[in-house]
Order: C-alpha cells, then structure tokens, then sequence
C-alpha cells in the first residue's frame, strides 16, 4: 500500500476510519512506454471530498479513468466495497453505483436534456418502452437543483458550454450513486454556476456520497475539500487533510519545486487606440456596449457566463455580424463580414471552446499551429515544411511546450499544452489585437503561470489584448481595466486600483444574488416565473410547422407534382398513384435499414447489392422449390441479407476498417456473387409459383399489401429508435462514439446489430422486390443505393450521424420516388434522373449545414 495512504490512515484512531467506498490499491497504468500512474493508492471515504492535485499529464485523469472502468489497471487494483473488482468496464461501475462528471462532457448534441441526463439508464415502462413522463419530472427536479434554466424536451447542442455541463452534473446526480468522481467540473461554469455546484457537492456530502474532485482553480479547492492527494508525473506524491496542507506546500509537491507567484507584476504603459467599440448591439445577446482597448493594455471584460462577452467578442471577430453601433481599428471604421477580414485587419480570436473550435484534434501540432498563417509558408500551392516551422517554432518554444515532435497529434497532448498550441497559432499571425476568451481554462498551475507571463510580455511588447475570464482572481490580477456586464449590458467600468472581486461580483450580479452568495447559496441564474418567459416566447402554430423538414418535404412534392399534373392529368390517376406508392413502399423499408447504420456514423454502400443478390436467391428458391411456402423464400432472402449485414458489420466494429471502404468493398463483392450465381440466366413470372407474385400485389381492404408491409416495417422502426432506450443509444453512439463509450454505452454491439438488421431489411426487401417485379437476374437494384442514400439525406438523416427521424426518410423517399414519376410523365430523359439525385443530395446537405449554423450561432442565452 502507498506510504503516504498509510500513514493517513495510522494518524486515524481505529474507531473513526470510515471504511472507504472506494479507491486504488497500487495501481499502475502505462500507455507503451509511457508510464500513466505508478502504484498509486487512495481511498474515496463516505461524506468527503479527496482533491486530486497536479499538473497535466501527471496522471489525474488516468486515475479518473480507472475508477469510471474506462481503463483497466496493468497490476494493482480498483477497491469497491473493500473488495478488488474484476472485470471492470463504465457499464459495471455504474451498477456498483459511481458516477462520474468527465471533464470534457460525454453528452450528446442531437438529443434532449433530459435524454442526456437519463441515457443509459432509462426509466422504463412495464413493456420495456422509455417512461418518458417520469424521466421529463425527474429531470425537471434535476436541473433545479443544478440551476440550469431550461426544458427538459430543448435539444442539447442548443445549450451552450456551461450550462453542458450543468446538464453533466444532473445526469451524475440521476444515478444516486455511491461514488461521484468530478474531473474539472468547473472549467466551463461561472461563479455563480460553481456556488450551485457547491451547494449540491454540500447535499451529497450530507448523504454520505464519497466524492473525488480534480481541479486546479486552488481556491475551490480549499473551499470544497477534505483531504488532497497530489500527483506528479504519475506518481502520488502524498495524501494529506485540507487542514495541513497550506497552498505552497501544494503547489511544490505539484511541480517539484517552489513556484513564482501565478500572476506576473509588470508596469502598463498603454500606448495609441487600437479598438474602439461605440454602441456596439446584437439582437438578444447585449446592447449598447462601448469600451477602448489601446497598444499594450490588458482590459478584461467581466460577467456571468451568458452575460455577453462572449458574443462581443465573436462581433468584433466577424462571427457574428452587430445590429447596431460600429467598431473601429486604428482610428478607421470597419465592418467585418467574416473572420478573414477581421484577421487580416491584425484581429486575433482565441475562443473558448478549444476543442470544438480551436484545434483539429487528428492534425498535428504543425499544421494546427500554422493554420491562420500557412499562406505565407506557400510556395507554388505546396507547404514548405521549413518555412513553416519558422513561423510557429519560436511561439511554441517561448510557451515551453511540452511534445514528442511537430508531427504528434494535437489530441494526445495535455489540456494546458493543447492551450498553447491555440495561442501560438494566433500569436504566428502577428496580430495588433488580440481577444482571449477563457485562455487558463482547464489547464494546470503550472501552465497558468506560464499563460499569464506570455499575457503580460505581449502587453509589454504593445498588443492590445481583450482577457475574458470567469476567473474573478484572474481579471483582477491580469487588468488594466474590467468592463463588466450583466444580461448583455455594460454595469460597471473599473480601473487596476481600484477593483477587488467582490465589486466585480456586484457588478455581474443583483443585490439578492450577492446576499446569497454570502450565505454560501446562489439561486438559479433565471428564477422559474423568468425561465418560463426565457424559454416559452409563444410562437404561432405556421412557424412551428415551417420548421420542421417534413413539411418542407411535402411542399417539394407538391411543387413538383402540380406543375405536372397540369401537364398531364395522369399524374393523379389512381394506376399510377398506385404504382408509384408500391415502388415508395420498396424504397422506404430500405432507406429505413440504411437510416440505422447512418445514425451510428457508418454507411452501407452495399445496399443496392444486397437486394440484388437477396431477390436473385429468393427467386431462384421458390423456382427451384415451387411447393415450397412463400414463407421459405422470405426466409432465404432475410438469410442471405443478415450474412451480408454480418459481414459488414464484423469487419467494421472488430476489424476497424472504415464502413465507407468496407462496404464500397463487398458492393462489388455481392454484385460478383449475385452474376457468378446468376450465370447470365434470368428467373421470370412463369417460373416462379403464383402464391409468389400474390405476395405483395394482393390487396387488403383496396390497399396492396407491399404498402401495409412497408408502413408495419416503418412504424416499429420508428418506435424501437423513438420509445426503446436501445433506439435512443443509437442516436447517442451517433452523436458523440467517445461520450457513448465512456458511459458504457455497448457501442461494437449496437453498431453490429445495426448492419445486421439493415441487412435483414435489405433481404426482406429483395424478396418483395422479386415478388413485385417478377422478372429477376443479376442486374436487379444496379445503381439503386445512389437512390437510396439520398433518400436518407433528403428526409434529413445526418451523414456525421445522431439525427433523423423515420418519417422524414419515409417522406424523403417518396419525395424522390415523385419527382422520378413527374419527370417521366413530362418525357424527360431518365439519363437526367441521376444528375437530379444528386443535386437534390447537394441542396438537402447544404440546408442542413446552413441550419446547423443558425442554430449554432442562435443559441440562446440564460
């Protein structure tokens, strides 16, 4: 056992050690021959808090990792109970009750609130359907108590950073778990979000939860803790009381030596305006906003996350276009349409959200590093490698990053050195203004210091810089000048003498909210009654519908079917409405089998093929075997079809091939079978037994019985992925893969079952595509999976995958089924109708993407 562990618990009478909930005994990890943790042992006990202290990369979220079963220790063991456990996994550890805040949120932007709080662990009804109506009360309770003003039912990527987060805090709260592991949980929140937090850690120590919290703001850390364990380079260092342990004596076991103070001392000597920001508005995001920044000034704007800064800040980069006010560079004023213009005027913008819009995470740290400036390291269109490292190298050096090589993924580095490689990108631009939102967020002491001294020499060397912080010791240490705002306007201008952290806090906040901080509790950052006026601004039932794609769906067919219709009545007469509607009916219980691999991120190009080679053995079943029942067959093509999904699915989930390339693969593979087999000989009407061709042309109540199959097949479908928690999972392996991992999501599983059943779809789909077109061979279904993936597209199931419904694919087919039929009956080439299908893929994508930016760049504010 750890020295240091041992010790603490000797210092203990026998009769006050509470037996420990959880922890590690011994336990080492290494990645190659990189060691992780080295034989570390602490105990998570029942109605404390353990800080977990260190730099980055010294091993905190190793230990995070293998307390939450995400890891396996190499030798030693995670303690449960008092017992080692065994076959550890995310799903075993949420059934022996820990629950765990990770510190990049594993949550899914595609689905709901109160989906994010619950998946996984879905309250179920007595058939095994979603209780949707307890999981919407139960998260309404949640998210009060976390704070977060919102609906339950509000999509989650409509939420921005911090209140993610909250919703990462209700989902652990949703589990009552024994154990709650917090990995920087208030990295992204504000003082008032972290007081919430606070007042909840206060609730659960209360209930005995025994918790293990890993930050580096070391105020919260004093604040919340009972005991600290730090780590240095993978190895613990010592476990001791809050009480015993002064700040100093952190910092040195941390880092190894004695520490200069975090934030620098240096002289501001401000020289000539560089910005100028005059009644600077943004609908629903801030007002009346005016401030100047000048050469070798730091000011920092101040606030509540949600409060405006960040929004400025986007107007001045050319994000976000202002709706009234005018910013000036120089003394000239300019209005920039994009962030090229804004750039190219000497504006830098560091966001916040550095994995999300700051870096490419699979790019090395080269190229992340020399993206804004990688013209100047051009030379007839090609990169010159030297060029470029002499663009960045000096940055990356000054901010002492630490790396293998310029070719390492920027994924594999730290957070705090992934922060450096945000700055050096920018810094590589020379700019004259440089904005920095949140540059000290989820980065380690260490770093910090390191972030702050190159802050204070850019100002020294004359760049104006805008610091905006949710940390209060930040903004007072760092600027010359704090410009804070509450609700999107200006409350309060302070200059370096004559600020201190409660006045910034009165000024981001009411009067009531600063009493209450006093107390140790801050209410909600929107009372319920204003909530409801937030989040319910009533909109007419027109709009409502507008909105949604399968109404736009039904307008394009009808934009396509009237014209016409004028054209040639036959349009409406009941044979060809009929034909039409059994040819939808075929391509919707397919384009329904590829919306399940397209939700997990995947495709199946081998679709097409699949029927063919499904109908071709169906055919040639019930020719071979006449007497046989119609059930039979269905069953060779089903058997054929669920081989195939077996196939694609196994080498994609075991072997980790790409499905594009896979299935691209056994595309030419099925088709080669289905002619080996086929030998050029063709199976036709005759040949096959009536009972066959009855299948799908009888009728049921006037209706053909293909178009009752394909509604039967449509409807479950649409409630397994809508009312089972295994359908929600697909969505949620499609939304975030890692997130769906790191909370035990079965993903290889889910992802296998998905080709599997829409290869079974397929097949079931050749055998009725053998019973409606009677003649069969080789050719059946040749080039059908173009028409069949923008099916897909069109009825708006996202290739990136997470997002699409089964009514907007049924409607996607039969909207390209009718333009198909509107086309012939007008006598246009049918050579035209794949340029057609492929032009309707560019539209549907393109409004997918303007949409997803609308709603990014909407996203509403607390």
């Amino acid at each position: 056992m750890n020295s240091a562990v041992a010790k603490e618990r000797e210092s203990l009478p026998a009769s006050s050690a509470p037996a420990a909930t959880a922890g590690l005994l011994n336990a080492a990890k290494r990645f190659g021959g990189t060691i992780a943790l080295a034989e570390a042992s602490f105990d998570l006990l029942p109605g404390q808090v353990l800080a977990l202290l260190g730099e980055n990369g010294a091993g905190k979220s190793t230990c995070v990792k293998l307390l939450a079963g995400v890891y396996r220790p190499d030798t030693g063991s995670v303690i449960i109970d008092g017992q080692p456990v065994e076959h550890w996994s995310p799903l075993e550890a949420q059934r022996r009750g820990i629950a765990v805040m990770h510190q990049h949120p594993g949550l899914f932007g595609d689905l709901s609130v109160l989906e994010n709080i619950f998946v996984g662990h879905m309250p179920r009804r007595a058939l095994g359907s979603i209780d949707y109506e307890r999981m919407r009360q139960e998260a309404k309770d949640l998210l009060e108590v976390v704070g977060l003003s919102c609906a339950p039912e509000d999509t989650l990527k409509q939420l921005r950073t911090s209140e993610q987060q909250l919703v990462e805090i209700a989902r652990a709260l949703s589990v009552e778990a024994k154990v709650l592991i917090m990995d920087e949980p208030t990295a992204a929140l504000s003082q008032r979000e972290v007081e919430r937090l606070f007042a909840v850690v206060a609730q659960l120590k209360a209930r005995q939860v025994a918790m293990m919290f890993v930050g580096h703001r070391m105020e919260e850390i004093y604040r919340i803790a009972d005991r600290i364990a730090v780590l240095r380079d993978g190895h613990l260092i010592g476990v001791k009381t809050a009480a015993e342990l002064d700040r100093d004596q952190a910092v040195q076991m941390m880092i190894g030596r004695p520490l200069k103070a975090i934030y620098p001392q240096w002289e501001s000597k401000p020289g000539q305006e560089v910005l100028e920001v005059a009644g600077l508005s943004r609908d629903d995001a801030f007002a009346n906003v005016s401030f100047k920044v000048r050469a070798g000034e730091i000011v920092g704007l101040g606030g509540l996350v949600g409060s405006g800064r960040t929004e400025i800040a986007r107007v001045i980069f050319g994000i976000d276009q202002p709706t009234a006010g005018s910013i000036r560079i120089a003394g000239k004023d300019v209005s920039f349409a994009d962030p090229p213009a804004a750039m190219a005027a000497g504006v830098a913008y560091v966001s916040e959200d550095r994995l999300g819009q700051s870096l490419v995470m699979d790019f090395p740290i080269l190229a992340n590093a020399s993206l804004p400036v990688i013209g100047k390291a051009t030379m007839a269109g090609l990169v010159m490698r030297r060029q470029e490292l002499a663009l960045v190298e000096p940055h990356l050096r000054r901010l002492r990053l630490k790396f293998h090589s310029f070719e390492q993924p920027v994924r594999t580095l730290s957070g705090g050195n992934q922060q450096k490689v945000v700055l050096s990108k920018w810094l590589a631009a020379n700019p004259r203004l440089l904005i920095l939102d949140e540059p000290t967020q989820g980065i380690d002491v260490q770093s910090k210091a390191e972030v702050h001294s190159m802050i204070a020499e850019l100002a020294q060397q004359g760049l104006a810089i805008i610091l905006i912080s949710s940390e209060l010791p930040e903004l007072v240490s760092m600027c010359d000048r704090i410009v804070v705002l509450r609700e999107g306007q200006v409350t309060a201008n302070f200059s370096r003498g004559d600020v201190d952290q409660e006045r910034v806090i009165r000024a981001a906040t009411d009067a009531d909210s600063v009493e209450s901080q006093a107390s140790g509790f801050v209410p909600a950052a929107v009372r319920p009654n204003e909530a409801e006026k937030t989040n319910t601004q009533p909109t007419s039932l027109v709009h409502r519908l507008l909105r949604k794609r399968e109404v736009g769906l039904v307008c394009a067919m009808a934009a396509v079917a009237l014209p016409v219709m004028f054209l040639n009545p036959r349009m409406i007469s009941p044979e060809n409405l009929t034909a039409v509607a059994m040819d939808a009916a075929l391509l919707m219980i397919v384009a329904v089998a590829q919306m399940l691999v397209l939700l997990t991120r995947n495709i199946d190009l081998s679709v097409a093929s699949v029927i063919g080679l499904s109908a071709y053995g169906a055919a040639s079943f019930m020719h071979a075997y006449p007497d046989s029942s119609v059930m039979l067959g269905i069953t060779v093509a089903c058997g054929i079809g669920i081989a195939c999904g077996a196939i694609n699915g196994v080498v994609v989930t075991i072997g980790r091939v790409p499905a594009i390339v896979v299935t691209l693969g056994t595309l030419a593979v099925f088709r080669g079978l289905n002619s080996l087999w086929a030998g050029g000989r063709q199976i036709s009407a005759d040949q096959v037994p009536q009972s066959w061709l009855d299948m799908t042309s009888a009728r049921i109540a006037g209706i053909p019985a293909v178009i009752l199959i394909a509604i039967a097949c449509i409807v479950a479908i649409g409630f397994a992925l809508r009312h089972l928690p295994i359908g929600r999972e697909l969505y949620a392996i499609g939304s975030n893969p890692e997130g769906a991992s790191l909370i035990g999501i079965r993903k290889t599983a889910l992802v296998l079952g998905a080709f599997v059943l829409a290869g079974l779809l397929a097949g079931f789909d050749g055998a009725l595509w053998a019973s409606r077109y009677a003649t069969i061979d080789a050719r059946v279904a040749l080039g059908f999976e173009l028409t069949v993936i923008a099916s897909v597209v069109v009825g708006g199931v996202a290739i990136r995958g997470g997002a699409g419904t089964v009514l907007g694919v049924a409607l996607g087919a039969l909207t390209l089924l009718v333009i198909q039929n509107g086309l012939t009956l007008v006598r246009v080439d049918p050579l035209w109708l794949q340029g057609v299908y492929g032009l309707v893929i560019l539209l549907a994508v393109g409004v997918d993407t303007v949409v997803g930016r609308r709603t990014l760049h909407s996203r509403r504010r607390p």
